[in-house]
């Protein structure tokens, strides 16, 4: 640039600086007197001038050194300006400096020099919430946790009680990067001491130190702190949604806090939320109910009529789900063009088709899914074609309709190979279900979920031994992965080979999921295998208890058989039929057995 160019550009930042320091009242715009009254007042005025003269003098030197530091900066020197900056505000005792000299440091990444800038802030103005709050961010970005303790502990006590909450709800947040989160959660829960003890906010404060614990993966201490904020306040949400989020562990004390909130009248929005929880628990009943109170309390609450339609067709409640349909159906179509809630229409025609499918009225079903005309769920109504059209036997018609299926990704990819995996299952193609299942992990190698399912369908293809190097290849990868643990533990009992094998297997899938029913189901099972007939059938009491199932009835009757007690194996095997016919373990049992019912 050259010496005009350089005068330019200096004048256009001084004016920007100029104007900039004017609105900010870095500079101060000072009036001279107009006329001297007497002589008082000209003594007066003579101090006043003197006095301004200098506070001139000093606006002037800070004007040039803010200048001159942002100068530097725009040069691409922000070390000289940041020092520039920072004493300017020291000089002045300006926040906006001090802010902006923090702000230099930090888009320079230089977090010691921010915080330098930050703790100097600070020192001026005490009491001053943005100085602090920089502070605070700072340190916690610097992983300096131990050292977020005071600033922390200032920002809880400025601020107001009704907006305590709020507060709480974001401590998470702020420390959701530091590398020792358990430290976090000390801290934060010394800052809170007050409000844990307080009527007021005990409950925002005790789930805020719950949501720090989880973050940390302390699930005890998470529980604990759940429990503890729902003693102090039983209708507040947040303990029961931090119960939620503790379900996934299967904890009975975490359902018991979230069953005692849910007792009462929470939001139907809220209670669709934990019938999704419920679901991914497989608790289908438990998640039905859930949703037929939030449908009760809200009869225009549209997607809960969709769940609620989904989870009566799984349980094989058609009637029912076809009035949910209906319901939902009709506030869908009143609401506006454009309303997120029209997109559930398509997963209800796909519904529709199912049920009809069951019923067996393949006309019908294809009726429902040409009624779908959504982009998004294309595929989704072309593959359930396909299983229309296996399940009348025409397997290669199928088969050749989901080969033909555009594709716009992998997902996509994957999903085509699998609807195509389970429609060879379904007509008890297990070998060559098994080859193209193949493909699908080839495909993904890092799947968990496929590689599992290669297992399962390697042992329905009769190749046990390829199960078991698939199975432990999975418990290599993901060790806490229990399903693999359980179908090997469960494959070896059927087999009755390796019995104490099996039962350490199914014991140690136990410990990653305690409370699931099946793998209790395997326990008994192994049980029974080894001999102890007795336990087998306490154990298999429990397992059917919690959650009634066409295969652990089989295997109940079997043993209560074994036992002499016939009617009452008579009796499970009745229920098992009603909740499933079809079961293949039942069906073969009863044969076996020759237990005609």
């Amino acid at each position: 640039m050259d010496y005009y160019g350089l005068m330019v550009h200096t004048h256009r930042l001084l004016m920007a600086a100029l104007a900039a320091a004017l609105l900010t009242g870095t500079v101060a715009v000072v009036a001279q007197p107009v006329a001297a009254k007497g002589n008082a007042q000209r003594g007066a005025t003579a101090a006043k001038t003197a006095e301004t003269e200098s506070n001139a003098a000093l606006d002037a030197e800070l004007f040039y050194e803010v200048l001159l530091g942002e100068m530097t900066i725009q040069s691409g020197d922000p070390g000289s300006g940041y020092a520039l900056m920072l004493e300017a505000a020291r000089r002045s005792n300006d926040e906006k400096l001090y802010r902006r000299a923090a702000d230099i440091a930090l888009q320079a990444r230089s977090g010691d020099a921010a915080l330098q800038a930050a703790n100097a802030w600070k020192e001026a103005r005490p009491q001053s919430r943005d100085a602090n709050r920089y502070v605070l961010q700072i340190l916690v970005a610097l992983n300096r946790v131990a050292d977020s303790a005071g600033p922390l502990k200032q920002e809880l006590a400025q601020t107001a009680v009704q907006a305590k909450a709020a507060s709480f709800q974001a401590l998470p947040q702020i420390y959701r990067r530091v590398s020792d989160k358990t430290l976090a959660a000390s801290v934060v829960e010394q800052a809170l001491a007050e409000d844990l003890a307080s009527s007021t906010t005990g409950a925002a404060a005790w789930t805020a130190v719950g949501r720090m614990r989880l973050l940390a993966n302390d699930k005890a201490g998470a529980l604990d702190a759940a429990q503890r904020a729902q003693q102090l306040d039983p209708i507040s949400d947040g303990p029961a949604l931090l119960a939620l989020e503790l379900l996934d562990a299967r904890t009975a004390q975490a359902d018991a806090v979230a069953a005692r909130y849910f007792a009462g009248k929470p939001s139907p929005a809220l209670r669709a939320a934990y019938a999704r929880v419920l679901v991914n628990l497989q608790r289908n009943e438990d998640s039905l109910q859930q949703l037929q109170a939030a449908t009760s309390e809200k009869p225009d609450f549209a997607e809960a009529w969709l769940m609620q339609a989904a989870l009566q067709f799984q349980l094989k409640q058609l009637p029912q789900a076809q009035k949910s349909l209906e319901q939902f159906e009709t506030l869908v179509q009143a609401a506006p063009q454009g309303d997120a809630r029209r997109a559930g229409l398509s997963q209800a025609y796909l519904l529709r088709a199912q049920i009809a499918e069951r019923r067996g009225d393949y006309e019908a079903a294809d009726a429902w899914l040409n009624r779908i005309d959504s982009p998004q769920d294309m595929f989704s109504a072309q593959s359930q074609r396909a299983f229309l059209l296996g399940r009348q036997g025409k397997l290669a018609q199928a088969r050749a309709l989901l080969q033909t299926l555009p594709v716009a990704g992998p997902d996509d990819e994957r999903m085509k190979l699998l609807a195509e995996v389970q429609l060879l299952r379904d007509a008890g193609q297990y070998r060559e279900a098994y080859a193209l299942q193949g493909k699908a992990v080839a495909q993904f190698p890092d799947d968990n979920e496929l590689l599992y399912d290669h297992a399962m369908l390697a042992d329905k293809a009769g190749q046990p031994e390829a199960m078991e190097r698939l199975l432990r290849q999975l418990m290599a990868r993901q060790p806490d992965y229990h399903h693999a643990y359980n179908a090997l533990g469960y494959s070896l009992a059927e087999r009755g080979i390796r019995l104490e094998e099996a039962k350490e297997l199914i014991q140690k899938a136990l410990e990653f999921a305690p409370q699931d029913p099946f793998i209790t189901d395997s326990l008994g099972w192994v049980e029974f295998r080894l001999g102890n007939r007795t336990e087998a059938a306490r154990l298999l009491n429990l397992a059917f208890k919690s959650r009634p199932d066409a295969e652990i009835a089989a295997h109940l009757g079997e043993v209560l058989w074994s036992l002499g007690d016939k009617e009452q194996a008579r009796s499970i095997w009745k229920q098992g039929q009603q909740l499933n016919a079809d079961n293949d373990t039942l069906r073969e049992t009863l044969k076996r057995l020759g237990a005609g019912l």
